[in-house]
Formats: structure tokens, C-alpha cells, sequence
């Protein structure tokens, strides 16, 4: 599958140069143009991994993210027999642990 297009490109460079506009970093505004167009490339299945390796957009509640995000998530603050857990019991386990 094709990396990044030069409308990829181009996106990137104007979301980077606005976010950097707005007061960004120029580390912060390189990481929010590469997630965008990742999304966007993701969304038109332009990308082999449809499914999210994050933990999640923080600004969500638990309850809105997947269970693959809260799964992450998890495995970050070393919850143990979380491959175990359905969505429910991770959510409830990472807020006894935040």
C-alpha cells in the first residue's frame, strides 16, 4: 500500500503551519497534522490498520473510547489480567489505578 500522497503531502504542511499559528509547538503542531491525515487516510481505508494502536483521544470519556484504546490504555498503567477484561471491567479498572 502507498505511503502518504502529495494531497497527503499538503495537507500536513497546512494543518502543521495553522496549528503552529494557533501558539503550537512546532513538535505539537507536526504530531496533530500527521494524526489528522493519518485519520482521514485510515477513514478511506487507504491504510492497512483500521483499528487504533493509541490509547485513545484523552479529552474523551473512558466510556467512549474502544476496548482496544482502554486495552492500551491498561497496559500502560500495568493492569494486570487485562486480556481477560471486557470493556466495562477495563474501564472500571483504569479508574481505581488513575
Amino acid at each position: 500500500m502507498p505511503s502518504w500522497s502529495r494531497k497527503d503531502e499538503r495537507q500536513y504542511e497546512h494543518i502543521k503551519e495553522s496549528t503552529q499559528e494557533r501558539g503550537a509547538s512546532e513538535d505539537r503542531a507536526a504530531e496533530i497534522a500527521a494524526r489528522t491525515v493519518n485519520k482521514h487516510r485510515r477513514e478511506e481505508g487507504r491504510t492497512p490498520n483500521r483499528t487504533t494502536q493509541g490509547t485513545g483521544n484523552p479529552n474523551r470519556s473512558l466510556d467512549d473510547r474502544s476496548r482496544n484504546e482502554l486495552y492500551n490504555r491498561a497496559k500502560e498503567l500495568g493492569i494486570e489480567d487485562r486480556s481477560k477484561m471486557k470493556k466495562d471491567e477495563l474501564v472500571q479498572a483504569i479508574r481505581r489505578r488513575q
